[in-house]
């Protein structure tokens, strides 16, 4: 009995033929192919080759300029936010060199292209306020007050130390992505801000929103006033979760829920502040009125103006 002896080889070298042949037919058809389109290129008349030619180039320098301007072009500081910018609420991507109060900061933006990312990161970001001036947007987060610092003579707020401090330790020197919204009546840039997803990417996926973890923490209340903005999020959202926080007694509302809110800080201290006097002219000294007469003098007629 042979019947488990193994098949005979023929089908296989057979097979292994018809790969021969077919590899060197495949190629000569490819060949004859790319001569054919080579002719009818050839063929073209040269004008209409160079006008092809010049509007692939312009395409080119059009699609790099509006990559550039989106995802390359820095955006130094507030006075380079342009109306345009606010209209579309562009999302900025940067890191916070610093926290003046317990609701607003500065930020250097790092576009996507340009080196300020890896892997293609070779550049730096300033540490020195020198380096640093004029290179960062002041950013007032939206939709949270926190409490009032010592300003022109005021005394701080109780807990705006505390804040300040939450605040610093939450975002200095670390990432956060900001939606610029508005100017307010400072110059300063308005804005959704969240923070960097732990794990995922940034230009996908959104990480904690910052005011609400404010308000969480206690750090802050809700801001009510005319133009508020809360983001997708909704002045509800908000509300409840300040709610919550006074309810924990967590953060500013640890000694109680009725506290001078930061807003009604400002509205006591606008109603007591007195108006600027305006400052007295400083009267003329001996060398000015000496230099008055002999202005006086020169004026006199067109031969003294001429000499």
């Amino acid at each position: 009995m042979l019947w488990f002896s193994k098949a005979p080889q023929e089908p296989e070298v057979a097979q292994e033929a018809e790969t021969e042949h077919f590899t060197p037919n495949f190629t000569h058809k490819t060949r004859q192919e790319f001569e054919r389109v080579k002719k009818d290129f050839e063929s073209l008349p040269v004008p209409f080759v160079a006008l092809v030619a010049f509007g692939l180039g312009c395409a080119c320098s059009a699609g790099g300029a509006v990559l550039y301007a989106r995802y390359g072009r820095r955006i130094q500081n507030s006075d380079w936010v342009t109306p345009d910018l606010l209209v579309k609420n562009r999302w900025l991507r940067g890191v916070v060199t610093s926290v003046g109060d317990a609701d607003n900061f500065r930020f250097f933006h790092t576009p996507s292209f340009g080196g300020w990312r890896w892997p293609l990161k070779f550049r730096r970001i300033p540490t020195s306020i020198k380096d640093l001036q004029g290179q960062t947007l002041h950013i007032r987060v939206a939709g949270v007050d926190a409490p009032e610092a010592s300003h022109f003579g005021r005394i701080e707020q109780p807990y705006a130390a505390e804040s300040l401090a939450w605040l610093q330790e939450k975002i200095l020197g670390k990432v956060v992505y900001c939606r610029l919204i508005r100017r307010d009546q400072y110059s300063r840039v308005v804005a959704n801000v969240h923070l960097a997803p732990r794990f995922l990417p940034g230009a996908f996926f959104f990480g904690k929103n910052l005011p609400l973890e404010m308000l969480r923490a206690g750090c802050a209340t809700t801001y009510e006033q005319a133009g508020a903005e809360y983001g997708k999020e909704g002045k509800e959202e908000y509300l409840r979760v300040e709610a919550e926080a006074r309810a924990a007694r967590k953060g500013m509302w640890r000694k109680g829920v009725t506290i001078e809110t930061p807003a009604e800080y400002k509205r006591r201290h606008a109603s007591v502040s007195p108006e600027p006097k305006p400052e007295p002219k400083p009267e003329p000294t001996a060398q000015g009125r000496t230099r008055s007469k002999a202005r006086a003098k020169l004026s006199g007629g067109w031969f003294s103006r001429l000499f």
